[in-house]
């Protein structure tokens, strides 16, 4: 496939790269392979801690920066083209004051985000941009809508969830889903949420894109199974580290070798690494901190067993790295988890919050070497078929061609 666009799509996130959000730069890789032209813009410049190779040190140089670039005499330049057409200007600027969230704070950011949707909208006139897309439909999402109000340049997006999900309303997740030319929800359960919080006139535009990865990054060969335990994760309440300590523990009293590695960092890192010391796991496990996409796939080939116990997900980007390199996967049952993860087949599922139930999980993975090499190529077959970032990022195109030719809207999710 190629670009039949005339002009480079904008892709914006709140921040971009970032070492969490790898699978959006494996998105934009594979669509400049297939020759569209992808200028990347962020709301913020990540902080190093981010730039954790070389590929994501590229990315942030070439990325444009949209709330420095807001500030000083290029907003203000970029204030003032906008105001030539003080009509449009004016709708864009109601457009920001209507869906502002409830009380003077809400209406203080929705007018921070205009004025950065200006900057970002002038940015995007001056690169002859023809299309917008945003990741994550938060606060960035608003920026995009108005950006696009701004602009006349169409807008789309892809929903993730789950965080969003718990505030709708804030976050006018209806407002964003009318004005699109199409979302990209990233699972069913995503998608049924957004027919949740949106008019059923709108109901066509929801597809199904998933993120992806790149299978031939992953070994994908099995071994017998050992007792190495992998989490790679923010180091957030949401992902439920305190019950993988709690399942650690117990499942040692039959496996005295486990171990847990934990790649990733957060806020909650001080606390884990105290409650670690407390329940006396101080030697089994190991925080390893941030990792780059080569340092990851390395970690997968030597671990035995990926364990995510989050409280919410949407489709977790590692769950499919690990099924990649041929590793059975332990899970908790939420969001769009169960839609990757076959439970009994490629791995278990068990309840969010229940540490026994995981405990379980984890030794019953790995005292059956017959189902744990069986389990392992199912879960490889199956990521290598939905959920392949070059396939996704073909379907994604066709997607952007489609919205921008008015040609007949796609269906749910292509046909194969």
């Amino acid at each position: 496939m190629s670009n039949p666009l005339p002009g480079p799509i904008a892709y914006l996130t709140g921040e971009y790269p970032r070492a969490t959000d790898t699978f959006i730069q494996r998105e934009v890789a594979a669509l400049r392979d297939i020759d569209f032209e992808i200028e990347t813009c962020s709301i913020r410049r990540t902080g190093p801690e981010h730039i954790v190779g070389p590929e994501q040190a590229e990315e942030q140089k070439r990325t444009f920066h949209v709330l420095s670039s807001t500030a000083g005499l290029r907003g203000l330049r970029a204030q003032f083209r906008a105001l030539r057409e003080p009509g449009r200007y004016l709708r864009a600027l109601r457009l920001a004051w209507s869906t502002a969230p409830r009380g003077v704070k809400g209406r203080l950011y929705n007018l921070i985000y205009f004025a950065e949707a200006v900057t970002l909208a002038d940015h995007m006139r001056q690169r002859g941009v023809v299309h917008l897309h945003n990741h994550i439909a938060k606060a960035s999402c608003t920026v995009a809508m108005l950006a696009s109000a701004l602009s006349r340049i169409p807008y789309s997006f892809t929903l993730h969830g789950p965080d969003i999900f718990f505030a709708p309303d804030h976050w006018r997740l209806d407002a964003k889903i009318e004005r699109a030319s199409f979302v990209a929800c990233i699972s069913e359960f995503c998608r049924s949420q957004a027919m949740l919080f949106s008019d059923q006139q709108h109901w066509n535009k929801l597809h199904i894109v998933h993120c992806g990865i790149d299978p031939s990054r992953y070994a994908g060969a099995t071994k017998p199974p050992g007792q190495d335990l992998l989490f790679v994760g923010r180091l957030a309440a949401v992902k439920g580290v305190p019950v993988l300590f709690e399942a650690l523990a117990e499942a040692r009293t039959s496996l005295p070798n486990l171990r847990l590695t934990l790649i990733g960092d957060g806020l909650d890192r001080p606390a884990l690494e105290t409650l670690a010391k407390s329940m006396g796991l101080s030697d089994a496990i190991t925080f390893a901190g941030y990792k780059n996409q080569t340092e990851v796939a390395e970690a997968l080939a030597k671990a035995d067993l990926l364990v995510l116990p989050s409280f919410a997900e949407g489709v977790p980007v590692v769950l499919m790295e690990a099924m990649a390199a041929g590793k059975p996967v332990v899970a908790t049952q939420v969001g769009g988890v169960g839609e990757l993860v076959d439970s009994g087949h490629t791995g278990h599922l068990v309840p969010p919050g229940d540490g026994r139930a995981l405990a379980k999980a984890i030794r019953d993975s790995l005292s059956d070497p017959q189902w744990y090499a069986k389990a392992g190529a199912a879960g490889r077959a199956k990521v290598s078929h939905d959920f392949n970032a070059a396939s996704e990022a073909a379907w994604l195109a066709i997607l952007l061609i489609s919205a921008h030719s008015g040609a007949a809207r796609p269906g749910k999710r292509p046909e194969r």
